[in-house]
């Protein structure tokens, strides 16, 4: 399926066009469309491995809190020591194998060696709020529960972002939301441009995590920073 574009600037090219477009796929390669000046983020849907899913659904079911974070050498690092604790679980390989996939993509496509990677659980809204990650880009994948909220360039008034534009109220309250409020599916991978982009003040994807509901009340989130 060919890429989906929102927010589409209608403008001219320039080197940080006034809306930003995000690139919705199914193929992994079009991670490389981070890299235009016009795209803030890259979201690639994909079908969960059913053994992947059985894996985290049990994780998920033992209501275990998971909290992992390291920074490591892709090159070097034995992905399968990635929680321990379940390893006797069906569908452990698979799942690792998977994060060394994305893994490497990451660092492949920033042409580095290193990479932060940090694993959680959350029974909660983690950052409840909509905002902007304070990182050049971010890989997101939430392996089990509800995935990260989003909005669409066009569809926000980033001057009601944070405290002092919210004006203390409740983003549905303030006229930040201008649009409908998108969800990232479980299992799907995104690169989200964060405000230190390019080394600058770059207005980066604006998001928040969801609020649990009683069907599903916990995530996996799997996350991948740059090491700087």
């Amino acid at each position: 399926m060919p890429a989906h574009r929102y927010a589409m600037n209608a403008g001219a090219p320039r080197e940080t066009p006034a809306v930003r477009t995000a690139v919705v796929s199914d193929d992994i390669a079009d991670l490389a469309c981070i890299y235009q000046p016009d795209v803030n983020l890259c979201l690639i849907r994909r079908e969960p491995e059913p053994a992947i899913e059985r894996f985290v659904g049990e994780l998920l079911k033992r209501g275990e809190a998971i909290e992992s974070s390291q920074a490591l050498s892709f090159e070097h690092f034995d992905f399968s020591s990635l929680l321990p604790e379940y390893r006797a679980l069906e569908g452990h390989d698979p799942w690792w194998r998977d994060v060394a996939r994305l893994t490497v993509a990451f660092c492949d496509l920033f042409e580095t060696g290193s990479v932060g990677l940090r694993l959680r659980t959350l029974n909660q809204a983690m950052c409840p709020r909509f905002h902007v990650d304070f990182v050049p880009c971010r890989l997101v994948c939430t392996y089990g529960g509800l995935g990260t909220e989003w909005l669409a360039d066009d569809e926000v008034d980033r001057s009601k972002l944070g405290l002092a534009g919210s004006k203390g109220l409740a983003d549905e309250d303030s006229g930040l939301i201008l649009g409908r409020v998108r969800a990232m599916p479980a299992h799907a991978v995104a690169l989200m441009k964060g405000a230190t982009w390019a080394g600058r003040d770059y207005p980066g994807v604006v998001h928040r995590s969801p609020r649990p509901t009683s069907e599903q009340p916990r995530r996996l989130l799997l996350t991948l920073d740059l090491v700087l």
